[in-house]
């Protein structure tokens, strides 16, 4: 017999380790707090480059009219990647790079609030993570566009995309849309609970809030406020928890419980 193989009992159960590890969480504490800290810099990045590229493609008055009086942003963006390719090229990548890291992170945050408000941050650290799945569906969505303008042109590309705007903004069986609302509903619910729980103060609570205001949809213009704004709100709560988090100052993250001894279930969490 290998020194390696898990003896098993005469009932045909294999022993319970004699020992919980106390950092046995998921995704733990190194990720889970690099998570915290990486995330939401990396989304404001992106949503910062993504400005910048609208504001510096230097449009003609005429295309600068024409584009205001579109029902969507989805013109300027094709010609804003027209005029600066690897410029909206990094925005949206790292906005969707952004959207990755954050569903480890705010399922750390979720792990943080739930030994107090289990209920709040079980419902909302899985809508938030639902919701976050969106993004990505969007930005294979504006991958694509972009790709139309280089094979395209641009004006055969923008109507392409505007004549089936309503299709591939809602995705197939209208699913990318409806996790989308995952996001705004998660984000109070997790909000509450990480206030109730104490994670959060009342500035944190309300800065948490307005960075989950941020709208959904393809190719949507990252403004000022509802863009650059929003994304920097969520800096200056998720980044000092996250060192936090890696500093492993957080008392909430060990796991609860004594140790495991002889056989029977193993306690991980107490959620």
């Amino acid at each position: 017999m290998s020194r390696h193989h898990t003896p098993v009992v005469a009932d045909g159960t294999r022993p319970t380790p004699a020992h919980v590890h106390r950092d046995a969480w998921i995704p733990g504490r190194r990720i889970g707090g690099a998570a915290l800290v990486l995330g939401p810099l990396v989304w404001f990045a992106g949503l910062l480059l993504r400005h910048l590229a609208t504001r510096s493609a230097d449009f003609t008055p005429e295309q600068q009219t024409w584009f205001d009086q579109q029902p969507f942003a989805a013109p300027a963006q094709l010609a804003a990647y027209q005029a600066h390719p690897a410029l909206v090229t990094a925005g949206y990548a790292c906005f969707a790079g952004g959207a990755v890291v954050l569903c480890p992170a705010f399922i750390t945050l979720a792990r943080i609030v739930a030994p107090r408000c289990p209920g709040l941050a079980r419902v909302g650290g899985t809508l938030v993570v639902v919701g976050l799945f969106s993004r990505l569906y969007w930005a294979g969505v504006d991958h694509t566009a972009f790709q139309l303008v280089e094979e395209l042109g641009l004006d055969q590309a923008t109507s392409t995309v505007l004549d089936t705007y309503g299709d591939i903004s809602y995705g197939p069986w209208r699913v990318p849309v409806t996790a989308a609302f995952g996001l705004y509903i998660g984000t109070l619910v997790l909000a509450v609970g990480a206030y109730r729980a104490g994670t959060f103060g009342t500035a944190r609570l309300l800065l948490f809030l307005l960075s989950g205001t941020l709208w959904t949809g393809v190719l949507k213009e990252s403004g000022l406020f509802d863009g650059v704004v929003s994304a920097v709100a969520l800096c200056p709560v998720l980044v000092p928890l996250g060192i936090r988090v890696l500093r492993g100052g957080v008392p909430e993250l060990p796991t609860q419980g004594p140790p495991a001894t002889g056989r029977g279930p193993l306690r991980i969490l107490s959620w």
